[in-house]
């Protein structure tokens, strides 16, 4: 009975022991977390931060917001953008802003065609990157169709010249 009472006194002391290191433990409370704040939608298109110039008015989008440019603003370089789109360097020359020109934060001032130029280059790099080979291979296989289509051109006119004589 001696030795059963002390096998109980062992085994409550090691379950103690055992319980009070699972509290010690700290358990990651659970959050049932804050819903975010909806971010401002646009077209389909995140706007780069800048100065762009749209339907003849100039916008100012910084952060991810957009609102119209309604005084003039000098950059960091020194740079001066002006409500109506006009764009005085540092250096003292002016450009005007055409339709979809932006001008960054730093003064850099990128035409659409150049915006749509960088835009495509870096689609072909993405799709060479995904597809290694793959348009090697599809310009190739035109080359081929245009080859045949020429020959079959040339065979007609041939047939026709026989025919004609």
């Amino acid at each position: 009975m001696k030795v059963l009472l002390q096998a109980l006194l062992v085994s409550g002391a090691l379950l103690l022991a055992y319980e009070s290191q699972a509290q010690t433990q700290p358990v990651a409370p659970r959050h049932a977390g804050a819903t975010p704040r909806p971010r401002p939608k646009t077209a389909g298109v995140m706007a780069k931060d800048g100065f762009t110039m749209t339907n003849g008015k100039v916008s100012v989008t910084e952060q991810g917001l957009t609102s119209p440019l309604a005084q003039d603003r000098k950059l960091v370089n020194g740079t001066v953008v002006t409500a109506n789109g006009q764009v005085t360097s540092g250096s003292g020359t002016t450009e005007q802003m055409k339709e979809g020109d932006l001008v960054s934060l730093t003064g850099r001032l990128t035409t659409k065609r150049e915006m749509i130029e960088a835009d495509s280059l870096r689609k072909l790099t993405d799709y060479d990157l995904k597809h290694p080979g793959k348009r090697k291979e599809m310009e190739k296989a035109r080359e081929k169709a245009e080859k045949a289509k020429e020959k079959l051109e040339q065979e007609k006119e041939k047939h026709k010249a026989k025919a004609g004589k």
